[in-house]
C-alpha cells in the first residue's frame, strides 16, 4: 500500500490582511481522523488501512529562514512518497515547491484558487502569501501552471499570465474537469477561498460566487497522473463558523489522499 505523508506548515507571517491559518493543522487533522467520519475516500480507498505517515508539524525558529525551514522539511518528507502539506498561507507553497521538485524532474501544478497568486510583490513583499506562483514560476519550479476558479483576475495578473504561460480559467469559464489533461506528475495546491463561502467561511479573503465543494472535488478527482504531492492551505479557523471549513479542508485532503494512491498503484 502506498504511503501518503502528511506535513504540518503553520505559518502565516506573510498574510497581507489577516493572520490564522497558522493555526490550521491540528483542525484539519481532527476532523480528518474523527470517528465521526469514514476514512474511506469516494474512488474506493481505504485511507484507514495504515495510509497516512503523520510527519507532524514543522517548527520555525527566528535564527532560521522559515523558507529554508520548509523547502528542507518538505524534501526529508517526500523521501517516502506523496505528500499533502497543511497550511498555513498560500506563501508557503513556493517553499513546498523548492523542496519537492528536487524529487521530481517534471511537475504540472494545478492550482485551485479564488486568486491567482502571482503578483511580483504584493504590498512589496516578494514573499506574499499573493506572490508565490510568481516565484515558483521564475525559478522553474513547475514545467506548466493550471489555475482554476479565478475571480479577482487584474491586468498585472494578466500580464504575469503571459509572461509564465499560465493557463488560468476564471469563475466564468471553468473548463470541464475532464478536459485538463497532463503529461507529468501533478502537484495540486487547493486554496480553501476557491470554494464560495457558503460552503468554506473560515478563509480571510472570502470571495463570493465560488466554486462548490462538490466541483473541487471533481478536479481533483480527474487528475489521470500521479499526484506526487499536495496542499491545503488558507483556512482561517479565526474567521471560521462551527468548524465547517475544517471539515471541508479535511475532505479535500482525503480525497487528495485517495487519488495519490491510486495513481501511484495503476
Amino acid at each position: 500500500m502506498v504511503k501518503v505523508t502528511l506535513l504540518g506548515v503553520p505559518h502565516d507571517a506573510n498574510s497581507s490582511y489577516l493572520r490564522g491559518p497558522a493555526q490550521a493543522p491540528p483542525l484539519i487533522r481532527r476532523e480528518l481522523f474523527s470517528d465521526a467520519y469514514s476514512l474511506w475516500s469516494e474512488t474506493g480507498v481505504d485511507l484507514g488501512a495504515d495510509v497516512f505517515a503523520d510527519a507532524g508539524d514543522l517548527t520555525f525558529d527566528e535564527a532560521l529562514d522559515p523558507w529554508d525551514v520548509i523547502a528542507h522539511g518538505v524534501e526529508a518528507a517526500a523521501a517516502a512518497g506523496p505528500l499533502i502539506c497543511l497550511g498555513g498561507d498560500h506563501a508557503v507553497t513556493y517553499p513546498i515547491l523548492r523542496g519537492l521538485r528536487r524529487r521530481h524532474g517534471a511537475l504540472t501544478i494545478l492550482h485551485i484558487d479564488a486568486h491567482a497568486d502571482i503578483y511580483h510583490a504584493y504590498q512589496d513583499n516578494p514573499r506574499s502569501h499573493a506572490s508565490p506562483f510568481a516565484r515558483i514560476m521564475e525559478e522553474g519550479l513547475a514545467d506548466r501552471l493550471v489555475q482554476v476558479g479565478l475571480r479577482t483576475v487584474n491586468d498585472e495578473h494578466r500580464a504575469q499570465f503571459e509572461r509564465f504561460g499560465v493557463e488560468a480559467y476564471d469563475i466564468r469559464r471553468l473548463p470541464d474537469p475532464a478536459s485538463l489533461r497532463f503529461e507529468t506528475p501533478v502537484y495540486i495546491s487547493v486554496d480553501i477561498d476557491a470554494l464560495d463561502p457558503a460552503f468554506a467561511p473560515g478563509v480571510s479573503h472570502r470571495e463570493p460566487g465560488g466554486l462548490t465543494t462538490r466541483q473541487v472535488i471533481d478536479y481533483i478527482q480527474a487528475v489521470a497522473q500521479p499526484v506526487v504531492g499536495a496542499d491545503v492551505v488558507e483556512y482561517n479557523p479565526t474567521c471560521d463558523i462551527a468548524g465547517q471549513t475544517a471539515l471541508v479542508a479535511a475532505k479535500l485532503v482525503k480525497e487528495i489522499a485517495g487519488m495519490m494512491v491510486r495513481s501511484h498503484q495503476t
